[in-house]
């Protein structure tokens, strides 16, 4: 967490805990890994690990997740999505997020700042200064100290997403409704944001099976987080 976090909770205790984001295309295994993830810091640990997503982790942003992913906004373009997504996140932020970090615990999001500026942004063509706007005034100084991005071709990934879909008895939401062309965008975005924030960004190989990428993914959190691995979270810069 940044300084200017820390300071902004008064009566903190002196620990912070760490803010690591998991961001990828559909069907790249996010949710997936946050869970193992999580489950190996615990285990390592012996302290709390939150885990979330977005839109959503709050009972008012869940709701705005709802309408979204069911296409209400959709015919009203990419900023109104830009700005329910802001509208939750804020919330989400507010009640869950900086609070558990401010008692030192983990928080693991299932996408973040990153989803918005690939989504709304690259893919779907949103001005990059509006939302570097929009993100100076929702999410300030709460930045992640690690967000790892799961990549895989755009093909491989939205055959997953449909295929989980129809299991579990569901269409295509709004996002994965979409194009490949769109989907191959927001690919691009998502490297092209790793390789402008390589001291924040790893890059992990979704294509391969789900035990490979959480072999990957804790090799990252070794190297990149070293404390996770030991008894005692430390936060780094932001």
């Amino acid at each position: 967490m940044s300084d200017a976090t820390r300071k902004a909770v008064p009566g903190a205790p002196s620990a912070r805990g760490v803010f690591i984001t998991l961001e990828g295309g559909e069907g790249a295994g996010k949710s997936t890994q946050a869970a193992r993830l999580a489950a190996t810091l615990r285990a390592r640990t012996g302290r709390p690990v939150v885990v979330t997503r977005e839109p959503g982790g709050s009972p008012r942003a869940e709701e705005i997740r709802a309408a979204v992913l069911a296409g209400v906004a959709k015919p009203y373009g990419p900023f109104a999505e830009a700005l329910l997504f802001s509208a939750a996140r804020l919330d989400h932020l507010e009640t869950l997020i900086r609070p558990a970090l401010a008692r030192g615990e983990t928080v693991i999001c299932d996408r973040f700042l990153d989803s918005t500026r690939a989504y709304q942004g690259a893919a779907d063509g949103l001005d990059a200064e509006l939302l570097d706007a929009l993100e100076r005034v929702v999410v300030g100084p709460t930045r992640p100290d690690l967000t790892l991005i799961l990549d895989l071709p755009a093909e491989t990934g939205l055959a997953r997403a449909r295929a989980r879909g129809a299991a579990a008895g569901e269409g295509a939401d709004r996002f994965e409704a979409e194009s490949l062309g769109f989907h191959t965008r927001l690919r691009a975005a998502f490297l092209e944001i790793a390789n402008r924030e390589p001291a924040r960004c790893a890059v992990i190989d979704a294509a391969a099976g789900p035990d490979d990428v959480e072999a990957a993914i804790r090799a990252v959190i070794a190297t990149r987080l070293p404390g996770l691995a030991g008894t005692e979270a430390v936060g780094h810069g932001g």
